[in-house]
């Protein structure tokens, strides 16, 4: 019986994870199909209630519903807790969901092989403090970045923060306002956007980038203009497609203990965002 995967999120239709997943499924010759599902914001328990009554095997999860999915799964994983928030779910023979977060590692492994120098005592800005950011801020923490974390409401940014702010501690983070955030970009190494600006047709004025890094967790069309013009100010800009395809690897050795070829991923990922441009 062919097992049912897929990715939900609201909006969904620009997702490559189905690209990526079903290819990993025939190179493996899996009886299983992936589909890019449509799950309103206002609905996730429902969602998945009416996917595991279809069947559904396992899930990958993006915004609206990162930390929801965390909080209607009946088990999560010690790092999922961490973060606060999870992109993965499964669903083995108890019938329940359980819960992990593949942000966290996919972001770091993406992030491997753009730096030069290790992440412990680089400033990082991170823009946002949804779902992703909590991934994000984890990973940064757990190697030693000092994080600036931005966002337009500072009370979200800063709760998310204070979760590992330690003035006694090195590194030390701090939160502000998404305003003032851009405007210490230039002081910034690095700057993660974590927002879904794209998505709304915005861009980032980050100012001068000197070949600092600018790494964007979206991709494709809506990580386009501010990909572009962020080169255009000397950053080294990155859209998200690397830190898509780890994390999906991750989910799918959750799922079947089996570790897919990256490089195939980022390939079939790639055309497809070409074939679009």
């Amino acid at each position: 019986m062919t097992r049912l995967y897929g990715v939900i999120g609201d909006p969904i239709a620009h997702s490559l994870s189905p690209r990526i997943h079903n290819g990993w499924m025939r190179d493996h010759r899996l009886d299983a199909e992936y589909f890019a599902l449509q799950v309103p914001a206002s609905d996730l328990t429902g969602g998945l209630e009416t996917l595991a009554r279809r069947g559904a095997r396992g899930l990958n999860v993006t915004m609206p519903h990162k930390e929801g999915a965390l909080a209607i799964a009946k088990t999560a994983t010690p790092r999922a807790r961490a973060i606060g928030a999870a992109n993965t779910l499964w669903r083995p023979g108890d019938g329940h969901w359980h819960a992990d977060n593949t942000d966290a590692p996919g972001f770091l492994a993406a992030l491997s092989g753009l730096l030069t120098a290790p992440l412990k005592g680089q400033r990082v800005l991170v823009l946002g403090a949804g779902g992703s950011a909590r991934a994000v801020v984890h990973a940064l923490h757990s190697e030693g970045a000092s994080i600036l974390l931005a966002n337009r409401t500072f009370a979200r940014a800063e709760a998310l923060i204070s979760q590992y702010a330690d003035p006694a501690t090195p590194p030390n983070h701090k939160a502000v306002t998404l305003e003032s955030g851009l405007e210490q970009a230039k002081t910034a190494d690095i700057v993660v956007n974590t927002t879904s600006l794209g998505h709304q047709g915005g861009t980032l004025d980050l100012g001068a980038g000197q070949g600092r890094l600018f790494y964007d967790l979206s991709y494709g069309p809506p990580a386009k203009p501010i990909i572009t013009a962020a080169s255009a100010t000397g950053w080294q800009a990155e859209d998200g497609l690397q830190m898509l395809v780890y994390q999906a690897a991750f989910a799918f050795e959750r799922w079947y203990a089996i570790m897919p070829d990256i490089k195939t991923g980022l390939t079939r990922g790639r055309r497809t965002l070409d074939a679009l441009s």
